[in-house]
């Protein structure tokens, strides 16, 4: 049992939503958070069809029960209609109701409203750094960070189950996408780019589609959580920059099994795009979890400089380096980029045994250091 950065105290009484990938344990969160609450489970097939049958119930049952403690909704996107109905009750009594789910696309595809600004939104994610008792990176690297798959001996078996069960078949029938096969290479194309820069010409050539096509299914992967853009840092740049955005995978593991990595060590081939992603993944965690909300971007001019992380409004430069020897050769991207901007923090995270400081003010630390500094809130 993992103990999660996600809190809902500042919610008092109001209601919300928490979204979140299969898997990312919100059930369990919102379980142990609100043991007295009045629980509907609409993946339980009796639970559905008695609601999809006649949504009123929800209205008669919360009037009946005039519950003192909140009402949780599971798997709300299955019956959006349902929310007619919340929406009712919220404006009626003084009912606090917690809605889960996986994605909102199917609600907001359906044109029931997402209560007009009347309910909070929180998400959650794979599991994080700070959220782990004697963290293995080595294993996060392979495994991934879903609870469930992180512990596991046969996290592989997991992952197929996975991307088989979730992301092929429950996503391609909520958003009906016809072509399964299409849809399927497009998964693998996106996570052999995974890190990189979109280029959603090429994409469209090799799985036979057009370019809009494949910026719709980015867009189904964005708005069912399963990847999230990052943009370019744009800011009146003195330099030529690459306007085309990156695209991350919510989890390291789903994108190690669609591109069939097998054992990664530190000091292997693919050691440094998984790290790369990991401290990603770490960073945007903490935007949200922290509510700081900081943009996170990355900068890359036409001649290939590149600094892989700017936070806030130029706030903090992070340069991700697997070496355990960080060299002034690495050092180019980040001292061109503060060049143009005043930057507070320039930061190489590495595998470097120790801190140290070279070049212009640039900090260079180690990944583990890095990221108690991030969790308690020094980086930013």
């Amino acid at each position: 049992m993992y103990t999660r950065n996600q809190s809902f105290n500042r919610s008092g009484q109001h209601s919300f939503f928490l979204w979140g990938a299969r898997q990312t344990g919100k059930s369990t969160l919102l379980k142990e958070n609100y043991k007295d609450a009045l629980y509907f489970d609409l993946l339980k097939s009796d639970e559905y069809l008695r609601f999809i049958n006649n949504p009123a119930l929800l209205r008669e049952i919360v009037l009946a029960l005039q519950p003192k403690n909140p009402v949780i909704i599971d798997e709300i996107q299955k019956i959006p209609i349902l929310l007619d109905e919340v929406h009712w009750l919220i404006e009626n009594s003084k009912t606090q109701f917690i809605l889960s789910g996986s994605s909102p696309r199917k609600i907001l595809k359906s044109g029931v409203n997402l209560l007009g600004g009347r309910a909070l939104r929180y998400e959650l994610y794979p599991l994080s750094f700070s959220e782990i008792p004697d963290f293995d990176l080595v294993r996060a690297l392979n495994n991934g960070l879903l609870p469930k798959h992180y512990d596991a001996l046969d996290a592989e078996v997991l992952h197929a189950a996975y991307v088989g069960s979730y992301l092929e078949d429950e996503i391609i029938a909520e958003t009906k996408i016809r072509n399964v096969q299409v849809f399927s290479n497009f998964l693998t194309k996106v996570a052999f780019s995974n890190g990189e820069i979109v280029n959603y010409t090429n994409i469209a050539t090799d799985c036979g589609v057009s370019s809009p096509t494949v910026k719709e299914y980015f867009q189904i992967l964005k708005d069912s959580m399963i990847g999230r853009y990052v943009e370019v840092f744009q800011k009146k740049p003195k330099r030529r920059v690459i306007s085309s955005p990156k695209f991350y995978l919510f989890d390291i593991g789903i994108a190690n099994f669609l591109q069939k990595r097998k054992s990664i060590e530190v000091g292997s081939v693919n050691f440094g795009l998984v790290f790369e992603h990991f401290i990603y993944n770490e960073l945007h965690c903490y935007s949200h979890y922290s509510q700081k909300n900081f943009p996170i971007t990355f900068w890359r001019t036409s001649s290939d400089l590149e600094v892989d992380f700017i936070l806030g409004d130029h706030e903090v430069a992070i340069e991700v380096k697997s070496s355990t020897n960080v060299q002034s050769k690495f050092l180019k991207g980040i001292k061109a980029f503060s060049e143009e901007y005043n930057v507070k923090s320039k930061i190489i995270v590495s595998n470097d045994p120790y801190p140290r400081s070279i070049g212009d003010q640039i900090l260079v630390l180690p990944w583990k250091i890095f990221l108690e500094k991030l969790w308690s809130g020094e980086i930013i």
